[in-house]
């Protein structure tokens, strides 16, 4: 081809584009796609300041599991991972892996590996595992795009997108390193309402079996699909009252019980809980009760008015008679699984305290505060309840659910913190919705004003009544065809540009928030720590140096016994064996590990030597100033320990008139319990602070009551650099021939 050929082609290419791009629908197109492609991008990277401080680590305890089991399942294959019997947790008992765990979030980081190889990228699936929260925080973007606009418009849902980018609430799970559940579950939560939604407007089997498979990967990653299970039909409860119940819910519902409920069962962990579970009683409940309603309403059309009224009363007691005698006959042969202690503390904030210490010990399980609302939330927890007014304002069967979700995500959320990640969806949603019909409204009302300004400016004084009158209609027009949600607002541009610059400066406070809860809150990982601020920051890396010390010098049968906190990081990264780990299964066994570090050394040495404990290991922050060290965790060993052993373990024998003091005022209880030795053995011939006398605990603020202890049957083996991590081995016993 010639360059004349080859010039002229070129040429109409490029008029083909300002041809295209001259049109407005174009224009809108483009201008949309490059707004999503930056939402996507700002999610992305937001979540990268711990890589850009740090280096790529896994973050907290948890990850360290699921990372270890991805590598499993990569390595080995599914069928190993799904029969997978971990002898290394848990010692002596083991664990079944592939029917105690969500695998969802393996499944996923493995995919990806095996697809990034596939591709030739070398990626490690280390640094897989540590990018998949904000890749998946990115997709959960564009899902809140898709929600809101199928919620209200595509306003709606860009400003839904850009909200949900950067939320603090999500994004507290979701920064580089936390391949925790929550990860992909936040993802699959808000696609499964998404798609409930389309399903319920659309009233297709296709759009159910969407669904469904959304609450699959939901029930696959994590225990909140329960949530899910009830939400839908609380919300089918209140369509069928309020007089909003038509066939579109029923073919939706039907769908989602049917196919959602065969793939969820799939799930190892889940099986026939799925129908057995008093957790999920209302999902099958209301999928009877809708199969009965349907019937009536086929008999009715078939019989008439006349006929069927005897039979109609006849059947509703009969399906109330068998319901109720089924959930009997299942309760009494104890075939219908009990409500579980965590299901109970959704319902009675106070139950964990009461009967369950083991879930009231962990912080992401206490009641939320306010400021926990504004810090994770900021301008939305007063955007958001201007988006339930107008929801209410003009009703859709999707604004009906979303108010069902936001109202029991913001009852669960104030119960427990960790639930936050749930009430950030709806929180992001409400305030679009909100924050586009005040753009929206006021950004209308100027243009109307600047059109009509003109058309006076153009006319004589005597047309400009005339040529002011259609506007004002056109207006009217418009406010009808946009829908009685949208108030007009003061047609005083003074007052339009008003609210939309108190709009963008609270956008702009918002972002800023949001950028700096992530930087500074939200992005250091526990396994590497960081003292001071600026030029004066120094690492403290003492996790990983204890662990590179375990994994190598003990022996690879090596048993270790800590607090239940740090049996996953061990496990992970030291390579040895422990006695309990996080996932928290068996109480009777953290319990006996309580007991152990609150007893005497003596009642202690023999707790171990029936575990066959080879080293104990404590954190201990009274060095370097670390707060979360277990002499602050130490009551909720006693409290757990004193649970199952009420006659050995006491907590009022640990404090002194209520008050829980490692000084001299400290119990003899406490000063001689093997968690205060194995602490602060040798810590008190050491000065902390200048001016302060030896053995000055800098978390505590106290000098430590007994200075001078001595150990019977352990030996100091490790002591990391900032004496963060401490290390003993148990003696082995004497030789008595």
């Amino acid at each position: 081809m010639s360059s004349d050929a080859h010039y002229q082609s070129a040429a109409s290419l490029v008029q083909t584009v300002q041809r295209y791009l001259t049109k407005t629908k174009s224009q809108e197109l483009l201008i949309r796609s490059t707004t999503l492609i930056s939402i996507y991008l700002l999610a992305f990277c937001i979540r990268l300041f711990s890589v850009l401080r740090y280096e790529s680590v896994i973050h907290e305890f948890d990850p360290y599991f699921n990372y270890r089991s991805t590598i499993k399942l990569v390595t080995e294959g599914f069928y190993e991972f799904w029969n997978w019997f971990d002898a290394e947790s848990w010692h002596p008992l083991g664990r079944v892996v592939g029917g105690t765990v969500y695998p969802g979030l393996m499944w996923t980081a493995a995919i990806l590996y095996k697809v990034s190889s596939f591709l030739t990228a070398c990626i490690k699936l280390r640094d897989i595992c540590v990018f998949t929260a904000p890749f998946f925080a990115g997709n959960t973007a564009m899902v809140a795009y898709l929600f809101g606009k199928e919620l209200k418009d595509t306003e709606t849902g860009l400003v839904a997108a850009a909200l949900m980018a950067i939320v603090p609430g999500y994004i507290s799970r979701s920064v580089a390193g936390s391949f925790d559940n929550e990860a992909v579950a936040i993802f699959a939560l808000t696609t499964c309402f998404y798609l409930w939604v389309c399903a319920v407007n659309r009233g297709t089997i296709a759009s159910g079996v969407f669904a469904a498979f959304a609450y699959l990967y939901m029930a696959a990653s994590w225990g909140a699909y329960v949530f899910i299970s009830n939400l839908i039909p609380l919300y089918i409860i209140i369509m069928f009252f309020i007089g909003r119940y038509s066939r579109r819910l029923y073919v939706a519902y039907t769908t989602f019980w049917a196919v959602g409920g065969i793939l969820a069962m799939q799930i190892r962990f889940i099986g026939f809980n799925h129908v057995l579970s008093n957790e999920l009683l209302s999902w099958n409940a209301v999928f009877a009760a809708l199969q009965v309603w349907e019937l009536i309403v086929f008999l009715r059309a078939k019989l008439g008015d006349r006929k069927f009224g005897q039979l109609a009363y006849l059947l509703a007691l009969g399906a109330v008679g068998a319901g109720a005698g089924a959930v009997v006959i299942l309760i009494a042969s104890g075939k219908l699984n009990p409500w579980t202690g965590r299901f109970w503390t959704l319902l009675d904030p106070t139950y964990a305290k009461k009967f369950i210490p083991i879930v009231a010990s962990v912080s992401e399980h206490q009641p939320t505060t306010w400021a926990s609302y504004i810090f994770d939330l900021h301008v939305l927890v007063f955007a958001a309840p201007a988006g339930l007014y107008f929801c209410f304002k003009k009703l859709t069967d999707g604004t009906i659910f979303l108010t069902v979700f936001a109202l029991t995500a913001i009852y669960f959320s104030g119960i427990m913190v960790r639930l936050m990640l749930v009430a950030a969806p709806a929180f992001v949603l409400l305030s679009a919705i909100s924050i586009s019909n005040t753009l929206a409204s006021a950004s209308r009302e100027l243009r109307l004003h600047a059109a009509a300004t003109e058309a006076a400016k153009s006319a004589p004084a005597a047309e400009a009544a005339a040529a002011a009158a259609p506007n004002k209609k056109r207006a009217a027009a418009k406010r009808a065809a946009a829908g009685a949600d949208e108030d007009p607002l003061p047609s005083r541009p003074a007052a339009n540009w008003a609210i939309l610059g108190l709009t963008a400066l609270a956008m702009m406070s918002y972002a800023g928030h949001c950028i700096w809860v992530t930087s500074e809150a939200y992005s250091s990982p526990s396994i590497v720590l960081i003292s001071g601020w600026g030029p004066h920051r120094h690492v403290l890396d003492d996790f990983r140096e204890a662990y590179y010390w375990l994994r190598h010098n003990t022996k690879p049968d090596a048993k270790i016994m800590s607090w239940w906190d740090y049996g996953y990081q061990i496990t992970a990264m030291g390579n040895r064996t422990v006695i309990v780990d996080n996932n928290t299964w068996n109480n009777t066994h953290i319990a006996t590990v309580g007991r152990a570090m609150a007893s005497n050394e003596t009642e202690a040495y023999k707790i171990m030597r029936q575990l066959d404990v080879d080293y104990a290991l404590v954190i201990f922050g009274g060095m370097s100033g670390y707060s979360s060290d277990d002499i602050n965790k130490f009551l909720w060993m006693v409290r757990i320990g004193g649970g199952v052993y009420p006659d050995h373990i006491k907590e009022a024998n640990y404090l002194n008139n209520g008050d829980y003091t490692v000084s001299e005022r400290g119990t003899p209880t406490m000063l001689n319990s093997l968690m205060y030795k194995m602490s602060y053995y040798d810590f008190g011939n050491i000065m902390t602070e200048h001016n302060k006398g030896t053995g000055y605990d800098r978390v505590r603020g106290y000098e430590i009551g007994q200075k001078d202890i001595s150990l019977d049957h352990l030996d100091e083996a490790f002591t990391s650099e900032h004496w963060i991590v401490r290390i003993y081995k148990v003696k082995d016993l004497e030789n008595r021939f």
